[in-house]
């Protein structure tokens, strides 16, 4: 378990990443937690007093990282950009994404669809399945599994359905 301390920042223009709410894991630190290691990964442990599981490290180059805080999260921990947070982490070797039933069921009706979702890399494939776990009817839900198929017949990356579908 790899102890520190953070100030919680805020990127104001970073591409992608523009507003997200973060705190930074400097090189010296993600090296106690995983060494040699330059990829997205997963962490546990606490943030001040609250438990987390599975939050995703995400490189930021030169071997530093950044973990992004929704704000559900920092509803949670009482604070925002600018405060200091109290940081206990380890790798978290429990985390796994699994495939949710229905998206398996689609993309089964066409071997071929399972098998472009399969090759893609798993970062990708949790995109898909998060993004698939986080609509919040029924309706949206059906939506969303309708634009993974089309996306999967079309050999799309996540990103690239996220853009063809604003389009």
């Amino acid at each position: 378990m790899v102890v520190f301390e953070a100030e919680i920042e805020r990127f104001s223009r970073m591409g992608e990443k523009t507003g997200w709410t973060y705190v930074f894991v400097p090189k010296a630190v993600a090296q106690q937690i995983k060494a040699d290691c330059k990829k997205s990964y997963r962490v546990k442990g606490k943030l001040d007093q609250v438990n987390v599981s599975g939050m995703a490290l995400v490189p930021m180059g030169e071997g530093d990282f950044i973990i992004a805080l929704k704000t559900s999260l920092r509803r949670e921990l009482k604070k925002e950009e600018g405060a200091v947070l109290h940081l206990e982490l380890e790798e978290d070797l429990d985390f796994k994404i699994e495939m949710p039933d229905d998206l398996e069921l689609c993309l089964s009706d066409d071997p071929q669809l399972l098998e472009t979702f399969l090759k893609l890399p798993k970062s990708h494939r949790n995109y898909y399945i998060n993004w698939l776990n986080t609509a919040k009817t029924e309706v949206t839900r059906t939506k969303r599994l309708t634009q993974i198929v089309v996306a999967m017949d079309q050999k799309m990356t996540f990103g690239e359905m996220i853009r063809s579908n604003k389009s």
